[in-house]
């Protein structure tokens, strides 16, 4: 298999889908933990599923769930990483 091939347009379009739902449901499962007062996700965890690529998730998951909200290591940080994912992105293409 080629890196072109591999790297595809669609293969790229499925992994955003994938992480970005990924996010959210991690997203939905942390605050379900905190509300149950059970063991709770790192917050780096989260932070990396955004890293890899989940800021829509990570930020629909975050307000849908009203979950870390109140820390700004998450408000101002997810759409922070995600405009720069973006960024990197159009920088690449053209």
């Amino acid at each position: 298999m080629k890196i072109e091939e591999i790297f595809s347009i669609q293969n790229i379009i499925i992994y955003v889908i994938i992480i970005n739902l990924l996010t959210f449901f991690v997203m939905w499962l942390d605050k379900r933990k905190a509300k149950k007062g059970k063991w709770r996700i790192p917050e780096n965890t989260l932070l990396v599923f955004v890293v890899l690529g989940g800021g829509i998730g990570g930020i629909a998951g975050m307000y849908l769930f009203h979950h870390k909200t109140q820390k700004m290591k998450f408000v101002i940080g997810f759409p922070l990483i995600l405009i720069c994912e973006i960024l990197l992105i159009a920088l690449t293409i053209f």
